[in-house]
């Protein structure tokens, strides 16, 4: 994969969508811009629970969001 400034990749994948809005509301609160993609899959195709829904952030991003995301799910076990 080549590492540039444009490249996305998947920081978390869930099967319900309002996970993936709290996560992405809680990487904003970091500064940390991410994109959900499949979020209308449900309408194409009647569910989302083929892959997931995705919420992707800039390659030099990942390893912040998912340590963030990572400590939030440490915190509520």
């Amino acid at each position: 994969m080549e590492n540039n400034s444009d490249t996305l990749v998947t920081v978390l994948t869930a099967s319900l969508i309002h996970e993936i809005h709290i996560a992405k509301s809680l990487l904003a609160n970091e500064e940390i811009n991410s994109f959900i993609f499949d979020e209308n899959i449900i309408t194409t195709i009647g569910t989302a629970f083929v892959d997931g829904y995705k919420l992707k952030v800039n390659v030099h991003d990942f390893d912040k969001a998912k340590q963030l995301l990572l400590s939030l799910d440490t915190d509520n076990n």
